[in-house]
């Protein structure tokens, strides 16, 4: 299985979800440049948000600390520790930041690796 977001070109493979690590995630590169945050949770599911923290500009949000408030997962900045809702993107301490969010799904690897 593979770990896919959705950016303007289109669907791009990230990893092999058997790669990620439970409640931990991992920075991926995006074509145009940037990075997102994609992470694996406990029971399963999987997000990706903006990499960059918007209250420090550093590219860490996928070294956060991952959690559960009211049922919904979120993310801890490493740095300053605010907390992202990983569905919606929105900072939980502060409702003037946000983060972007990727549509982000998990696909059956068709074929042998090459």
């Amino acid at each position: 299985m593979t770990v896919e977001l959705q950016v303007d070109e289109g669907w791009l493979t990230v990893c092999e979800l058997s790669d990620m690590t439970p409640g931990r995630g991992v920075a991926v590169l995006l074509p145009d440049g940037s990075q997102a945050a994609v992470f694996l949770g406990r029971s399963g599911w999987t997000y990706a948000i903006d990499n960059q923290d918007p209250f420090t500009g550093a590219a860490v949000l996928s070294r956060g600390l991952v959690g559960c408030v009211d049922g919904q997962p979120f993310v801890a900045s490493p740095l300053l520790k605010q907390r992202f809702d990983l569905a919606s993107g929105r900072c939980l301490d502060d409702e003037k930041a946000a983060v972007r969010t990727y549509p982000v799904r998990t696909a059956v690897t068709s074929g042998a690796p090459v």
